[in-house]
């Protein structure tokens, strides 16, 4: 069932019709498939209308639909043969960022990223996507093996960002989210790392600091949330759409400035509406920046991601697809 969001009233209340249509024609004799058809052609043109013209805020609320795919979604219909790889050696396991080896296209790789859940246990029990420092260091663990094995790194970032709670400050978050941006600037095998849902903060960074970085069209990717800068800058977070506006965090804007390097399209709809559709496209887009990366020296990885973040700032015309 598609759950819709505000702006998608319109949408909503023509395939409410629709449906109600098929429901009271199934059985009867009278042919409504013109009907139906043109219902449909009319609901599909309004529905890609509304996505080509979303405001940053939108875009906001996409990325956080509740039905869209998240990390395991995307182990099971773009990935292979994954073995997940659990604990930092210090603490304890994180369900937050989830990692293990896979296999993408024919290629072994290590995959890491943050998992929300899906549900209202799940979500609890991966902490929203939140990561604690264990999580981090779980990482940092799991990049340090692919570079000792030559396994390219694939990172799907999708996070508010890190855990803010005291105990996650007691066990050193700070230094965790730090060590785990050097290690993706250190590495010497390949990374491109996705942003697919929200990349929100040191908690996305930390698993971001790639050579190649993408996002999907309707994915986000600040600093601070809208909500957190409305209220910083008005006192209140009603004023989240203006934030969201002024902080330039949608693919479009960030590919313009040199923050991300490639803009994935999405189904009509969002992610959400053809999740396979999604994982396949990004699927794609990963596999040919890793064959371009193919055959680089660690020493000119290094080099490219030192280079692309001294470049930030700088206006870019964006790559899609």
């Amino acid at each position: 069932m598609i759950s819709y969001l505000e702006f998608e009233k319109p949408v909503a209340e023509l395939e409410a019709r629709i449906a109600e249509l098929r429901e009271a024609a199934s059985g009867d004799d009278v042919d409504i498939s013109s009907e139906l058809a043109r219902l449909e052609a009319k609901s599909a043109d309004l529905l890609r209308t509304t996505y080509a013209a979303l405001t940053p805020w939108q875009k906001t609320q996409v990325a956080r639909h509740p039905g869209r795919p998240h990390f395991r979604d995307y182990v099971e219909m773009a990935f292979k043969d994954f073995v997940p790889l659990g604990g930092d050696r210090h603490y304890g396991d994180d369900l937050a960022i989830m990692g293990g080896l896979a296999t993408l296209g024919d290629r072994k790789v290590m995959l890491i990223g943050h998992e929300k859940g899906n549900d209202t246990q799940s979500r609890i029990a991966h902490n929203f996507g939140m990561g604690k420092p264990e999580g981090y260091r779980k990482a940092i663990r799991l990049m340090d093996m692919a570079g000792r094995f030559g396994l390219p790194v694939v990172t799907l970032v999708d996070t508010s960002g890190a855990f803010p709670g005291v105990e996650a400050e007691e066990r050193g978050q700070a230094e965790a989210i730090a060590r785990s941006t050097e290690a993706c600037l250190a590495l010497p095998v390949p990374m491109v790392s996705a942003i697919v849902g929200e990349g929100g903060s040191g908690g996305a960074v930390a698993l971001a600091s790639a050579e190649r970085v993408l996002m999907f069209e309707h994915a986000v990717y600040s600093v601070i949330s809208p909500e957190g800068c409305a209220s910083i800058l008005w006192r209140t977070a009603e004023k989240a759409p203006q934030a969201a506006e002024a902080m330039k965090m949608t693919a479009q804007d960030l590919a313009q400035l040199g923050v991300i390097d490639r803009v994935v399209p999405e189904p009509v709809g969002g992610a959400q509406r053809d999740p396979a559709l999604a994982a396949d496209t990004l699927a794609q887009a990963i596999g040919e920046e890793l064959d371009a990366l193919s055959g680089k020296t660690a020493k000119q990885l290094r080099r490219l991601r030192e280079n692309r973040f001294l470049s930030m700032g700088e206006r870019r015309k964006p790559r899609r697809g």
